[in-house]
């Protein structure tokens, strides 16, 4: 017989064992560290489909009957301006973090500034102080200004709250362009302009997406200067959420509508952009 046939019989060794093991472990854990954070949001869903008085049971109800009248009802009433108060927010803060994100990444990158490094300290620099301690003198200057409850103050704080952020992202991807085709194309006769647009661009696309992304996702959660720096306005949807915290009347049920129709554009611009997402993450993490 010989030593293949005898290693068949006697079946894996302790060492294939314990890696089969292990990995099987692994494999449980992910699996419950999936379950408990998609349960709960599983489980708002189906809350917000129950009557308020089948979702406060205790034990829960999974039986209880259904019904779309808070998805109604918030679709057509006061949750409709909150959530066009974030998108502008969002949107145009995410839109200005690009604009100014990429010619700035391309100075401390591709043609880097004297003390670059210190440049890019400084921005960094910036996103050190909790935002808690610059929120009185921020609403007092702005308060001055008499840009309060306004939509566009909001939309300059969060382009200020991320445009560090955005600029060290898109340094990094830019830094792995390479060097030959930049320079390639100066010797074509491509301006800065042209470069920017025809070669650089469509090489960071992934970086630019994973970057807008992850502005807008800030944008639209933010909380604590929408709080203290709107009133009837310009309150966003984080702000909107917390008018159901009442110990005067059931609204569980509404919360977990309200929450799931907040957090569907950001589920929508993420599945949209998942591709380039992964992509733009793992840019420059692989050499």
């Amino acid at each position: 017989m010989s030593a293949g046939q005898l290693a068949v019989r006697r079946g894996p060794g302790p060492k294939t064992l314990l890696h089969h093991t292990r990995r099987g472990l692994w494999t449980i854990g992910a699996w419950v560290a999936t379950l408990v954070f998609v349960l709960p949001a599983l489980w708002a869903v189906l809350t917000s489909f129950h009557p308020e008085i089948d979702a406060i049971r205790n034990p829960p109800s999974v039986t209880a009957p259904l019904t779309v009248a808070h998805y109604a009802e918030l679709l057509t009433g006061d949750l409709v301006g909150p959530m066009i108060n974030s998108l502008t927010a969002a949107m145009v803060s995410t839109v200005a973090v690009l604009v100014l994100a990429i010619p700035a990444a391309y100075a401390l990158s591709v043609k880097p500034v004297p003390k670059w490094r210190d440049v890019m300290f400084f921005f960094l620099s910036t996103k050190m102080m909790p935002a808690v301690a610059g929120l009185l003198p921020m609403y007092l200057i702005i308060k001055s200004l008499g840009g309060l409850d306004n939509v566009w103050v909001l939309a300059i704080l969060y382009l200020a709250a991320n445009l560090p952020l955005g600029i060290w992202m898109l340094r990094s991807f830019l830094g792995e362009i390479p060097r030959e085709l930049m320079e390639a194309a100066a010797l074509d006769g491509a301006g800065l302009i042209t470069m920017i647009r025809r070669v650089i661009l469509p090489l960071t696309y992934p970086g630019i997406a994973a970057t807008a992304l992850i502005s807008f996702i800030f944008a639209w959660n933010e909380f604590l200067f929408a709080l203290n720096l709107t009133a009837t306005r310009a309150y966003t949807s984080p702000v909107y959420l917390i008018g159901f915290l009442s110990g005067q009347r059931l609204f569980l049920a509404h919360l977990c509508a309200a929450s799931c129709l907040v957090s569907l554009p950001v589920l929508i611009a993420g599945y949209a952009a998942q591709d380039k997402l992964v992509q733009g993450l793992s840019l420059g993490a692989v050499k």
